[in-house]
């Protein structure tokens, strides 16, 4: 027990802080201020697991990793830092994803109960499930900005993670991002989409070239323009992705080939074709810039996206080069390369269709479908889990609180209010024991068993592996 806690507790709650065995899933902003917040409280022993590895833009919150652990997996290098604390205590790393199939029921049951300290709907979900399997409590945990909010699941006694139905993301239609884009958020959306034809897992969905199939043609789609319709992933392996051709293509004969569909230009404003040779070095002046704090919240101008544009594509393909035959890349908020392609390509989109351009750092915002995260926050967040697993080793989960972090009513502070608990929701298909069914309407001429395996059962319900047989 750490020196500076003993006597605060009752001499049995410490003994049973000393001996409980807790599983932190996530290492990241809320997973490193938790791991200290339990080591210094008295936890003597310790899981963490973690599937990523440190980046640069991990510094400036996550406190227990320093510039030399660049790259190095979350969850060792926090095991490390959190033993300076107390070297005594008994903490096991794992550098892995908590969905693994390895992670079961039984691995499950060797815990007092589980923190989460996770950034996605999808594991989260497997944990709480995990954990309703296992009957152990669950302390859910997240922030927003200078917001955030803990709270705790127990089978039959609270609600569970999915009782309640989940905000799904945002999508738009395919023929808005491909044809007429009107806001920020569609580009960045069609340069997340072209980094994937490019570099990544393809998907037909996400193609990027003009859709004749819009409805709004009604049935013209005139061949004007001297584009072959293949997909942008051949036609870049073509050119071996020469960067000055992949843009005349994207921003030039794309555009041009678009002028050609006349149905959409009644009510808007044709695009602009952009010109490789004559590229404006100067920021739009309908694009509105605050004074930069940072260099990533300064406006590019068109010749510097162009620019940034070339030197990450060639960067993207050096790596997927460098990986061999069949290496794909996966798009990271917080790769350099990635974040200046999607923002540099989303920009020059948005200029040719007279959309105000974003920063880097906004892009990366919006991309991301983040709000920047906040180390204070962070760090009462952690706090507040600490006091729920204390009230549930005290033996009477019905004290346990969900707590939030928000803005004052009298404006620009922050309050911590809290209330009771949720009883679980007896519709829920996921924790009620009455077996409720799920119905799931499709098309069984169309529907193809990996379609139903990943994007129904998976994607939209979140079953992992060990629940489909």
């Amino acid at each position: 027990m750490a020196v500076h806690i003993e006597g605060l507790l009752e001499k049995t709650l410490n003994e049973k802080i000393k001996s409980c065995k807790i599983l932190v899933v996530g290492a990241g902003g809320i997973g490193c201020e938790l791991l200290k917040n339990l080591v210094l409280t008295g936890f003597e022993e310790l899981h963490v697991i973690d599937l990523d590895t440190i980046e640069l833009s991990n510094l400036n919150r996550q406190f227990l990793f320093h510039k030399q652990h660049i790259g190095r997996p979350k969850a060792i290098v926090a095991k490390e830092s959190v033993l300076k604390f107390n070297p005594k205590a008994k903490i096991t790393a794992y550098h892995d994803s908590i969905t693994n199939n390895k992670y079961d029921v039984a691995f499950f049951r060797q815990f007092s109960a589980v923190a989460n300290a996770l950034d996605n709907v999808g594991a989260r979900s497997h944990v709480n499930r995990m954990c309703l399997a296992a009957d152990i409590p669950l302390i859910e945990s997240g922030t927003s900005g200078y917001l955030g909010q803990v709270t705790v699941y127990k089978k039959k006694i609270t609600e569970c993670f999915e009782c309640l139905p989940r905000k799904p993301q945002k999508t738009y239609p395919g023929c808005t991002i491909r044809n007429t884009p009107s806001e920020p958020v569609h580009c960045i959306v069609w340069a997340k989409h072209l980094f994937n034809q490019l570099f990544g897992e393809t998907d037909a969905d996400e193609e990027v070239s003009p859709d004749v199939a819009d409805p709004e043609l009604g049935g013209q789609a005139n061949e004007a323009g001297n584009v072959q319709r293949i997909s942008t992933r051949e036609w870049a392996k073509s050119s071996d992705y020469d960067p000055r051709k992949l843009f005349e293509k994207l921003f030039s004969e794309d555009i041009k080939y678009l002028h050609s569909m006349t149905d959409l230009w009644k009510k808007r404003c044709r695009p602009m074709i952009l010109d490789w040779n004559d590229l404006p070095d100067a920021v739009p002046g309908s694009s509105k810039q605050e004074e930069p704090r940072i260099k990533d919240q300064m406006l590019w101008n068109i010749k510097q996206c162009a620019d940034i544009f070339c030197s990450s594509l060639t960067a993207l393909k050096k790596k997927v080069d460098e990986g061999g035959p069949g290496t794909i890349l996966t798009w990271d908020k917080d790769d350099d390369h990635c974040m200046d392609f999607v923002a540099s390509v989303s920009n020059l989109r948005a200029h040719c269709f007279l959309i105000p351009l974003q920063s880097k750092f906004d892009v990366k915002a919006i991309a991301g479908n983040i709000v920047p995260a906040i180390a204070t926050t962070n760090a009462v967040i952690s706090g507040l889990l600490v006091l729920q697993l204390i009230n549930i080793l005290k033996g009477d989960i019905t004290k346990c609180r969900t707590a939030w972090l928000n803005e004052s009513a009298k404006g620009g502070k922050k309050m911590i209010s809290s209330a009771q608990l949720e009883k679980p929701n007896p519709k829920c298909f996921v924790c009620s024991p009455l077996t409720p069914e799920v119905a799931v309407k499709v098309n069984v001429k169309t529907l193809t068993a990996k379609t139903l395996n990943d994007k129904i059962l998976k994607e939209k319900l979140h079953m992992s592996n060990q629940m489909l047989l």
